[in-house]
């Protein structure tokens, strides 16, 4: 639901389809999966499985899908909340550096949910932001 000011709306979608299109790239390249999609996953203690990684990509791409579909947008941004949790308690567990690793999950999901928040009336109302 788009209401509200025009320049709002805009900045909303704008940081919704950055977020989208990381998405759809990383879901993308998870799927044949790519030699660097493997090697990451070792790298992080997952076994180099092309089918953990495809179901990992499609996973990614069914929650972006909900996003993105304006009656199922706030499905998929708690799904991708609990999917970039994943991710940030992963490089946790690592001892990744902070802010170039650990935080990225915070990173996509403020641009996730700043996108919809701004783009999206009900959670505004759900949410007020309070001076």
């Amino acid at each position: 639901m788009a209401t509200g000011s025009k320049t709002t709306n805009w900045i909303g979608y704008g940081l919704s389809g950055l977020f989208v299109l990381f998405m759809i790239f990383d879901g993308v390249i998870k799927l044949p999966p790519l030699d660097i999609v493997l090697q990451t996953m070792i790298e992080i203690g997952y076994p180099a499985s092309p089918a953990m990684a495809r179901g990992l990509g499609i996973l990614a791409l069914i929650c972006t899908a909900f996003y993105v579909y304006p009656r199922t947008s706030l499905l998929g941004a708690v799904l991708l909340t609990g999917y970039l949790g994943g991710a940030i308690a992963t490089h946790l567990r690592l001892g990744s550096p902070i802010f170039s690793h650990l935080l990225f999950g915070v990173y996509l999901g403020l641009l996730m949910w700043g996108g919809l928040y701004l783009r999206d009336e009900r959670l505004r109302a759900l949410f007020p932001l309070r001076r």
